[in-house]
């Protein structure tokens, strides 16, 4: 068992039967949405909803039942990974390209439970670049706004083309370098119009669970 694995795992250990789970998105959560699975064939009695489309198919066929979001008034705990893990359990998030969507389930759950490896660990915020979802229009005047706050953005593309998000948006990977103040930072970035959301998740999570390589697990 992998690190992530090991995490993910202990992560699912959280889940009562009654309860609506949010799933995240990415290897980590893909991993938790695995052992969610085999719980539920063992009779966990749940239903969730999804980050994500790859997610929400995932959890389908493995199955998960899904519902729509007017069905639910909220989330009882989301379990998501994240790309960077600050001493103060603020997150860096948006790598798989679901921010908006991890954000708006992780402000909607009673319990936000994040689950990484080792590796994910650090002092500051800001070695892994800070996604930014924009909307397409005038992508390159809101590109350079966030220019101004002091990173270098570089426009996220698969096969030479700008990679799309679910909600039909571009992603601007920012490398501020250490983010000395992420609450800051995020209040400067939902000030620039075009600006969608961002990755930094800033006192979202109390519950961040690290595998290690031989297959322990701590909470942070």
């Amino acid at each position: 068992m992998n690190a992530k694995q090991a995490a993910a795992e202990k992560a699912a250990e959280h889940i009562e039967s009654g309860m609506t789970v949010g799933l995240g998105t990415g290897t980590t959560a893909y991993y938790a949405i695995h052992r969610i699975a085999a719980r539920v064939q063992e009779g966990l009695d749940i239903r969730a909803v999804a980050s994500s489309k790859q997610s929400e198919e995932l959890a389908k066929q493995l199955g998960i039942p899904i519902v729509p979001f007017a069905a639910i008034d909220g989330i009882d705990v989301t379990i998501d990974g994240a790309d960077e893990v600050d001493q103060a359990r603020n997150l860096i998030k948006g790598g798989g390209g679901a921010l908006l969507r991890e954000k708006i389930l992780a402000a909607n759950s009673t319990a936000f439970i994040v689950i990484v490896d080792e590796s994910k660990l650090v002092r500051k915020l800001g070695a892994f670049a800070l996604p930014v979802e924009i909307v397409p229009f005038a992508c390159e005047l809101t590109t350079k706004q966030v220019r101004a706050l002091g990173c270098e953005p570089a426009l996220r593309a698969v096969d030479g083309r700008p990679f799309v998000t679910d909600n039909g948006n571009f992603i601007v990977d920012c490398d501020f370098g250490v983010i000395d103040d992420a609450a800051e930072l995020g209040c400067k970035l939902h000030r620039i119009p075009g600006v969608v959301e961002h990755g930094l998740f800033v006192g979202m999570t109390k519950t961040v669970i690290v595998g290690s390589a031989d297959g322990s697990v701590r909470y942070l």
